[in-house]
């Protein structure tokens, strides 16, 4: 088992998780984060600091495709280990749906 980062961080980006993570497996896009599935031990110790409810085990329904989707973005944005602001608009954002297709950017983050 893995977890996994879903649409929910979209435009929100809450940054809490990063700091818990003991083997720093968080990776920062432009506007979510994601976790790379070979890196997390599933130690889920990530899970509850999210304010948006975000991170998911990968034994959920619909979770595979947030796999493939946490590895490709892990494989080519940067390692994220310190906790950041969330996004400006996250409070507005948070719990809207269909964000994915609204506000997803491929972009990487800055990383830290």
């Amino acid at each position: 088992m893995t977890y996994i980062v879903n649409d929910a961080c979209i435009a929100c980006k809450y940054t809490d998780c990063v700091e818990v993570c003991p083997v720093d497996c968080f990776y920062e896009g432009e506007n979510m984060l994601v976790i790379h599935p070979d890196e997390c031990i599933d130690c889920g110790v990530c899970e509850p600091e999210c304010p948006a409810d975000a991170i998911r085990p990968d034994t959920e329904p619909e979770a595979e495709k947030w796999v493939e989707f946490n590895r490709k973005y892990s494989e080519l944005w940067p390692v994220i280990i310190t906790k950041k602001d969330p996004l400006p608009e996250a409070e507005e954002r948070d719990g809207e749906g269909g964000k994915l297709e609204k506000y997803f950017s491929e972009a990487p983050g800055e990383g830290g």
